[in-house]
C-alpha cells in the first residue's frame, strides 16, 4: 500500500492534510475500498464546533454506512459540495477528495495523529 506522506491519519480511517490554518479531511483509500461504491456523503454541518472524535458527517455505500469523525477539536468551516452529486469521487481518488475542512482550536493537535507508517501498521494489525 502506498500512502501519501504529506498528511496525518486517524485510527478511524480519516486522512488530515494541513492547508494553511485549516485541515482538509477525507477518508483513506482503505476505508473507501472496504465500504464499496459510495452513494451518499454528507450530514456535515459547517459552523459546528466539535471535539476530537465526535461525528462530523457520514459516508454511505451500497453495503454500509460509516461515521466520519473530527480528527481534532475545532470548527467545521466547509463541506465539499461536489460530493452531493458525485460521492463516487472518493471511490475514484480517495486521497485527492476532501470531505470537510476544520479550523482546529490548536494546529499542534495534529501531532497526536498517526503518520503514514503508523496508520499502515494499525490497519495491518487490525
Amino acid at each position: 500500500m502506498s500512502l501519501p506522506t504529506d498528511r496525518k491519519y486517524t485510527s478511524s480511517h480519516e486522512w488530515v492534510k494541513v492547508e494553511g490554518d485549516v485541515l482538509a479531511v477525507g477518508i483513506t483509500d482503505s476505508a473507501q475500498d472496504q465500504l464499496g461504491d459510495l452513494v451518499f456523503v454528507g450530514d456535515v454541518n459547517p459552523g459546528a464546533v466539535l471535539a476530537q472524535g465526535e461525528t462530523a458527517g457520514v459516508v454511505e455505500s451500497v453495503k454500509a454506512a460509516s461515521d466520519i469523525y473530527a480528527p481534532v477539536d475545532g470548527e467545521i468551516v466547509a463541506f465539499n459540495e461536489a460530493l452531493n452529486d458525485a460521492p463516487n469521487l472518493i471511490n475514484d481518488a480517495a486521497f485527492d477528495t476532501w470531505i470537510f475542512k476544520i479550523k482546529p482550536n490548536n494546529i499542534a493537535d495534529i501531532e497526536g495523529l498517526l503518520d503514514a507508517a503508523g496508520y499502515e501498521a494499525s490497519i495491518n494489525a487490525g
